[in-house]
């Protein structure tokens, strides 16, 4: 059985893509999600992808998560911290609740899976953790100081990591990816998307799959001098 890759938000969009690139690459691949359990049985039926159930915002159901990913499937080695969420308003208009709730998903979930995972990698003496930012989290975007400041935050928490986890053979790194053809992109309206669109220089959407490569590659033995960094896939929107 080959390495164990889980990827969180990993049944739709761009955790979806990443799921099935790494299974492609050789990782024994899980995939955890929060909410949709049709998309859930969706995703299992058509990749043969195992899907987890838990919050990763909540600290003991990542530790019994990944404690059941582990007793059933194997040692995990590789971490995506993909999942997350958006509750977007300008400071005047949010609540608390709406700037809690994405800090404590999209930034606490890389914590709390970290904490579940870290010290089985630094045993085995490998590991490698690729953690979902976003190009909203390197230049801030309007009506966002919640999800922009969970993915800077995101961005931070990699950097320092990767100084914990380098000589045990981990690397930590973060991709920032820029608008991505998903659904949560496919929702905007499209006056609205025709100006995103005409702000990146390279003239499209990303796709899903193009993450998904970056991914493969810092999970990969040839990444291991890798770690500590940030790779944009932004379409040149952002250079940073």
């Amino acid at each position: 059985m080959g390495k164990v890759a889980i990827v969180t938000g990993g049944t739709r969009g761009i955790g979806r893509a990443i799921a099935e690139a790494l299974r492609d690459d050789g990782f024994t691949v899980v995939a955890n999600y929060g909410g949709n359990d049709e998309a859930a049985r969706a995703f299992s039926d058509e990749t043969g992808i195992p899907a987890y159930k838990w919050d990763v915002g909540d600290h003991q159901a990542c530790l019994d998560g990944c404690a059941k990913v582990e007793s059933e499937v194997g040692p995990i080695d590789a971490v995506i911290n993909n999942a997350g969420i958006t509750r977007d308003g300008t400071l005047m208009k949010m609540s608390y609740e709406d700037w809690h709730e994405v800090m404590r998903i999209n930034l606490g979930g890389c914590f709390n899976m970290a904490k579940a995972t870290f010290a089985g990698m630094k045993e085995r003496g490998w590991g490698r953790y690729v953690n979902i930012g976003s190009i909203n989290g390197q230049a801030g975007q309007y009506g966002q100081v919640n999800y922009a400041s969970a993915k800077s935050g995101i961005h931070g928490f990699t950097k320092a990591l990767a100084q914990e986890g380098a000589r045990f053979g981990i690397t930590v790194n973060a991709i920032a990816p820029g608008y991505i053809d998903t659904d949560m992109v496919a929702a905007v309206p499209a006056p609205v998307l025709e100006k995103i669109v005409a702000k990146i220089p390279v003239g499209r959407l990303g796709r899903a799959e193009e993450i998904a490569r970056g991914v493969s590659f810092l999970c990969s033995e040839q990444a291991g001098f890798v770690t500590g960094s940030t790779m944009s896939i932004n379409g040149g929107q952002h250079m940073y």
